[in-house]
């Protein structure tokens, strides 16, 4: 995949200047700034970038330690957005998500007082340890970027973006994310080990990235131009019909228990155009469908194995259903 890290220009800009800029270089500019602290992970960084042109949100699983809250941080930093970080406990209730309604003595009417989530990025950490009934006071906020207390509906900022993260590894305690919530990431990811040059250099280095703080290099009003622009990408009919045929192929394969939903298809379609966006060109090409295959669909699917790793089976069952679909002349 191509990183859209490794086209930016030597020199970052000011929040000013890239507000005067085109929208793909204030972008190119955060991943620019990401890379600084985020080392070695261009790949993930450019995903990342992805997501966001495309209104989508984040779920990374990977071990404690590789930089997934940083990437967070530095992606809200870098836009210029609020950051909010929430670490879900077995004990967090929606209240502590959304917000609450509180009556003022000598007040006839309730005050509303939001909660964490009304920010531009939001960590939700270790997403999998809140109980279910917490879990989905993020449906409303991740489908129609609004929260409803009490009957009244309360919109969220613009740009919205949640990554969430979990350990795949530790299941003492946890609550497996059921389909529906997992279905409204656009993506899941997977940090991995740093190289064994990036992680020596660090060691030789600081040794500590935690610390450090990217300045803001373009703005909000950027980010939701990006992301109002990426969808105008054309989308030619063949191209639809391919990602129709992997989807209904995830649903009839023998290997696979549930298939892909049609709010997966448009993610799919929404990635592919927020790509092809980044890397100006007007239309979406076979190898932004087939590249992003795994990282959007892959999470949607689910195999029919008892094994433990069903993740990796399932990502295995996307990428032979990809290999054998035919694709347009």
């Amino acid at each position: 995949m191509n990183s859209i890290v490794s086209a930016v220009r030597p020199g970052l800009r000011t929040t000013g200047q890239a507000a005067t800029s085109d929208e793909r270089a204030g972008l190119a500019d955060v991943a620019a700034a990401i890379a600084h602290v985020v080392r070695g992970k261009n790949e993930i960084i450019s995903l990342s970038l992805v997501a966001l042109v495309a209104r989508g949100h984040l779920l990374i699983e990977d071990i404690p330690g590789v930089g997934k809250s940083t990437l967070a941080r530095c992606l809200a930093q870098a836009v210029g957005g609020e950051f909010r970080r929430i670490q879900f406990t077995s004990d967090l209730l929606p209240a502590d998500l959304v917000g609450v309604s509180v009556l003022r003595p000598g007040f006839e009417r309730s005050e509303f007082r939001p909660g964490p989530l009304f920010a531009n990025f939001v960590l939700a950490d270790e997403i999998n340890r809140a109980p279910p009934r917490t879990q989905s006071a993020l449906l409303e906020a991740m489908g129609e970027q609004t929260i409803s207390v009490d009957g009244i509906s309360h919109a969220l900022p613009s740009p919205f973006m949640v990554i969430a993260t979990q350990n795949p590894t530790e299941h003492h305690g946890t609550y497996p994310l059921p389909e529906s919530q997992r279905d409204r990431f656009i993506m899941r990811l997977s940090m991995g080990y740093a190289a064994a040059d990036v992680e020596a250099a660090l060691l030789a280095g600081d040794g500590d990235r935690e610390t450090s703080v990217v300045q803001a290099v373009t703005t909000a009003e950027i980010v939701l131009a990006a992301q109002t622009l990426a969808e105008g990408v054309f989308v030619h009919p063949d191209l639809a019909s391919y990602a129709q045929r992997v989807v209904q192929e995830t649903r009839q394969h023998p290997g696979v228990r549930l298939g892909v939903s049609t709010r997966g298809a448009l993610a799919w379609i929404r990635a592919a155009r927020a790509r092809a966006w980044l890397e100006r060109r007007p239309s979406i090409s076979i190898d932004d469908l087939q590249d992003l295959a795994v990282p959007v669909l892959a999470h949607r699917v689910i195999a029919a194995t008892n094994l433990d790793d069903a993740v990796a089976v399932a990502a295995d069952r996307v990428r032979e259903i990809v290999a054998l679909t035919a694709v347009p002349r």
